[in-house]
Order: C-alpha cells, then sequence, then structure tokens
C-alpha cells in the first residue's frame, strides 16, 4: 500500500484527483445499484418487467450518450462534463429513493445513467492528457482505484440498505455532492490542446464525427476489445449462475461473494506489477493479444469441471461449485489487469491525439452495444446447454470467443494497425 501511494503522489495533482474521484464514484455507485432491483420489486412492489424497464432505461441511457459526452468534453472542457456528471448523479440518485412513481423513476433512472456517459469520457481523457508519456502506468493506477471502489461499494450498501434504502439513496447522492463540490473547488480546467480545439471546433460536430468513423484502426481496435468486457462481465453473469446450478443458494452465497472479492483484490494487489512486467517485455500490441488470450482461457477450469461428477452435497459438492468460478475469476482478473492499461493507451494513440474524449465516448458505445448483445449470447447458450444436457458448451463458447479476439488483436498488431498515426496527418472527413 505504502508502493501504490508513493506512486499516486509521483503524479500531478490532477492526476491525483481523478484517481480518487474514480473510487468515490464507483462507490456511491455500487453502494446503490446491486441493490436497487430489490428495492423497486419489493418495496415499492413494482412488476417484474418495470423493473427491467427502469434498470433497461439506465443502461440505455449511458451508452447511448457516450458519444455526445465526450463530444461535449472536447469542445466544452473536460471538467464542466467531470461537474456536472456528478450534480447529474446526485439529484438521480436522490430521486430514486424519495420518489415512487414510474415517470420519476424512469426520470431518475435516464438521469443516473446520463450523468456517467458526460463524466467518463472526460475522466480518462483528462487523465490521459495529463499523465503524458506515463499513461500506461497511469491507468494501471486509476484500475487499482476503480476495483477498490467497486470492491467496498457493495459492503457498504448493504450496511445501509439493512437500515433502509432511502438511506442508501442520501448517501450515495451526498457523495456525489460532495464529489462535485470538491471538483469544482480542486480540479483544475482542462481540454484538448487550445489551438487544436479552436482549430476543430470549426468544424461541425458531424464533421468529427465522420471522421472519427472513417478511422478503421480505431474501430477495428473497438471492435476486436468486445470480447474482453463481454468476457469480463461474466463475473456477474455466468459465475453466479454456474454457482448456483450446482450449488444453489443458501450457503452458496458465500461461493458467489467469493468471486467479487477475488477479481477485485487481486487486482487491487497485482495491477501496478503486472503492469510494469509487461511493459518492460512486450509492445502495447502484444500485451493486448496476451490479456484476451489470458481471458478466453479464464473459462478452461470450468470447461474441465464439466468433466466431473457433481455430487450429491458435502465439501465436495461446495469444491466444484467455487473453485473453478473463482479460478476464472481470477484469470479474469489477471487478463484485464494485462490488457487494461495498454487499451486505454491504445485508444489515445489511434486518436492521434485528436478529439481523445470524443474517441473514448465512441469505443464505450460500441463496447456496452457488444455487451449488450454478448450476454444475450450467453443467456442463450447457458439455456441451451442446460437444455441439451451439454453443461460444456457455455465455456466452450466464451473460451472462442476470448481466442477469436486475441487473434484479431495480433492480426492488428502484425500488419501495424495499433500504431499512432503521424502528428501530421489529419483524420480525414469523410467515409
Amino acid at each position: 500500500m505504502k508502493g501504490l501511494l508513493t506512486q499516486v503522489r509521483s503524479y500531478e495533482r490532477s492526476v491525483q484527483l481523478l484517481m480518487v474521484n474514480q473510487f468515490t464514484i464507483n462507490l456511491g455507485f455500487y453502494m446503490l445499484m446491486p441493490y436497487l432491483a430489490a428495492h423497486l420489486s419489493g418495496t415499492l412492489g413494482l412488476a417484474g418487467w418495470i423493473v427491467g424497464l427502469v434498470l433497461g432505461v439506465r443502461n440505455f441511457s449511458q451508452q447511448g450518450m457516450f458519444l455526445v459526452g465526450g463530444t461535449l468534453a472536447d469542445r466544452i472542457g473536460y471538467k464542466p462534463m467531470i461537474v456536472a456528471g456528478c450534480v447529474l448523479r446526485t439529484l438521480g440518485f436522490a430521486t430514486l429513493g424519495l420518489v415512487d412513481s414510474l415517470p420519476a423513476l424512469l426520470a431518475a433512472s435516464a438521469a443516473t445513467g446520463l450523468a456517467g456517459a458526460l463524466f467518463n469520457p472526460a475522466v480518462r481523457a483528462y487523465l490521459a492528457a495529463d499523465a503524458g508519456e506515463r499513461r500506461v502506468e497511469a491507468f494501471a493506477l486509476f484500475n487499482v482505484f476503480y476495483q477498490a471502489g467497486i470492491l467496498l461499494g457493495p459492503l457498504v450498501g448493504m450496511v445501509l440498505t439493512g437500515v433502509d434504502f432511502r438511506v442508501t439513496c442520501l448517501v450515495a447522492a451526498g457523495i456525489f455532492a460532495l464529489l462535485s463540490v470538491v471538483q469544482i473547488r480542486a480540479l483544475p480546467a482542462r481540454g484538448a490542446d487550445d489551438s487544436q480545439s479552436r482549430k476543430e471546433d470549426r468544424d461541425g460536430v458531424l464533421v468529427q464525427w465522420r471522421g472519427i468513423l472513417a478511422n478503421r484502426p480505431f474501430l477495428l481496435f473497438s471492435v476486436a476489445m468486445i470480447g474482453s468486457y463481454v468476457l469480463s462481465f461474466q463475473v456477474y453473469l455466468a459465475l453466479p449462475l454456474e454457482v448456483r446450478r450446482l450449488g444453489g443458494d443458501g450457503e452458496f452465497g458465500t461461493a458467489v461473494a467469493m468471486l467479487f472479492a477475488v477479481s477485485g483484490l487481486s487486482t487491487i494487489v497485482g495491477q501496478t506489477r503486472v503492469t510494469a512486467w509487461c511493459k518492460a517485455r512486450y509492445e502495447p500490441g502484444q500485451a493486448l493479444v496476451r490479456g484476451l488470450a489470458a481471458m478466453g482461457l479464464a473459462f478452461v477450469p470450468l470447461l474441465l469441471a464439466t468433466a466431473v461428477p457433481v455430487p450429491e452435497s458435502g465439501i465436495g459438492l461446495w469444491l466444484l461449485a467455487a473453485v473453478p468460478p473463482a479460478l476464472a475469476a481470477l484469470l479474469l482478473a489477471i487478463g484485464t489487469m494485462i490488457a487494461y492499461p495498454f487499451e486505454m493507451d491504445t485508444i489515445v494513440r489511434l486518436s492521434g491525439d485528436r478529439l481523445v474524449a470524443t474517441h473514448y465516448g465512441l469505443y464505450n458505445t460500441i463496447c456496452g452495444i457488444g455487451i449488450t448483445v454478448g450476454n444475450l449470447g450467453t443467456g442463450a447458450a447457458l439455456d441451451a446447454s442446460r437444455a441439451a444436457g451439454m453443461p460444456a458448451l457455455p465455456w466452450i463458447t466464451l473460451s472462442a470467443l476470448g481466442l477469436a479476439c486475441a487473434a484479431a488483436l495480433y492480426g492488428l498488431h502484425r500488419t501495424g494497425r495499433l500504431t499512432a498515426p503521424p502528428a501530421s496527418e489529419p483524420l480525414p472527413a469523410t467515409v
């Protein structure tokens, strides 16, 4: 921990603040969101389809508006978008705890999603700009703070929700309100390079978007990286379902909690070491290939476990239900640790250091759509495997996805498409 803090202090104050901000953002978000569905269906007694609608509106408003949020950050500045996102999430979270009508719930859910679309691209572009040549190491540290918020948030939320879910909402809103004030007072104003901004602001938004859509290496990279997000999301989808399929709920809830602990703690402990090790040995493209390959291989323990007869009860059943998913979660975390800092750095390089927040916004939208499609496919594979008596099917499918994406990245790396365009070369304005 001391070494981690020393590394953080080696960066500019703005970078330090962005890392702490991201921890706080995730703390507030994850103390509330895991318990929202239970509040809507239980406390408010809403039908299942309405609960799905409210949650879906939040996801759609975030994924659908990432490109707009990134564009606004490049045109207006990073700080205003970060502050606006935090203020909007303050209002959204407070509203979720105080209202019970469907229109108000939908509006609050949309506001929380839009908030993420405003500050996420801006935070990453700001961090990339102020970290300079140390971008890779900065994004590694950023991921440590990111995962720490995800790990601690649900624990705090569990305690607060035990009192009242409204308390959880108001505390989360208070965190974002405090964060808004801190950023208004302490975060320096930052945007793209002034001369570059003046030139690009003369272009219309649609012209800028057409230019980015004509950046084929960036689009190919974005599509190839979809698999990493689909695979990492299985810590929340396929792995818990596998634990429950084998062991049911009850005492096996501990095994599900272990998945999240393994994923978060391994990142907190190992991220900076893994990044330093990879940077010393691999080019960015090589690290990305190895990260995706590790994520694909993460499902091999589950695949092998399907060949083991399922005990009826006892320690054997617990081990079968808990150990292979935990190993998969660990390997997914390792693969993410390898890939993530180089992934964030590659987006900046492929953008040519122009319209960086807009590139992050489009990247998030592409990967968000991919997650939705990928999760539908994973759910279909899980259902088909049970109906056909083929428990290995989902794990074969997910492993194949990871290895296919690794192969795609290998091809992009070998053909030089992951290298930065020359600084003097403008992005084409038409498709």
